[in-house]
């Protein structure tokens, strides 16, 4: 009998990493960009009030999430944090009755897996709520690494994940009560180099296991030219970033 193996499309050690140059990142940098973390935490902030859910037990996977975390601490909730989702949720036995996950879906191996596991660590009746950039997310950015190499682009940007494919990823993981979620944020930047430095600081870099060679400066030249393309009257480009938002819970009974 064959066993079915998860394809092994992101290298674990440069996701994790990614997501600790990204914590260094928000303590060492003047200003770093923060606003996609900080919808996800604000998002989450309403998704709890909306539905009168005030947790004695708390996780908070991907970030410290200030406005998450006040909320939490001032609802009298015992809050555990912790960057990374992998290494942390084997370790865990059940017992959270909220868990919230900033980022980190985006490149995960095993999505299912990580969805199961989620579910195995809440109480029964336990919430989660799990946000991520998704598949409609940087456009312009693509289309810019495709004009840096157009005779043999190099994978540089990694495979985001289809809202349309989470339902169905929700209903194989058992999560009771399932709802997907999108909304975009349009992002103006005035150079290229500024929507880097802000997936950087914000821990969306690639973490492909077999990673592509720095762009040469011819490359990375026309990767400019083709993102100044895009701009409009004032000089400035629109970016474009959909998140995608996974909630439900963990039946009564358990499973």
């Amino acid at each position: 009998m064959v066993e079915n193996s998860v394809p092994a499309i992101f290298s674990e050690p440069r996701r994790i990493a990614r997501v600790r140059r990204a914590a260094v990142r928000q303590h060492v940098r003047g200003a770093p960009a923060r606003f996609l973390l900080d919808d996800m935490a604000e998002d989450m902030v309403e998704r709890l009030r909306f539905v009168r859910h005030l947790p004695r037990r708390a996780l908070i996977i991907g970030d410290t999430a200030p406005t998450l975390l006040a909320f939490l601490e001032q609802s009298g909730s015992d809050v555990t944090l912790a960057l990374d989702a992998d290494p942390v949720l084997p370790q865990l036995s059940p017992g959270f009755d909220f868990i919230g996950v900033l980022g980190q879906l985006d490149a995960v191996n095993d999505l299912p897996g990580a969805l199961i596991r989620l579910r195995a660590a809440l109480v029964p009746n336990g919430y989660v709520i799990a946000s991520f950039i998704g598949g409609q997310s940087v456009p312009v950015l693509r289309d810019a690494m495709l004009a840096a190499e157009p005779d043999r682009p190099a994978a540089r940007i990694h495979p985001l994940v289809d809202a349309r494919a989470a339902p169905s990823l929700l209903q194989r993981a058992g999560w009771k009560d399932p709802v997907v979620d999108t909304h975009t944020l349009l992002v103006r930047y005035a150079r290229f180099s500024q929507l880097i430095d802000d997936l950087r600081d914000q821990g969306l870099g690639s973490a492909l296991a077999r990673p592509a060679p720095a762009l040469s400066r011819a490359a990375l030249a026309r990767a400019q030219a083709a993102f100044a393309a895009h701009a409009g009257a004032d000089g400035k480009v629109s970016e474009r970033f959909e998140i995608v938002t996974l909630t439900g819970r963990r039946s009564l009974a358990g499973t």
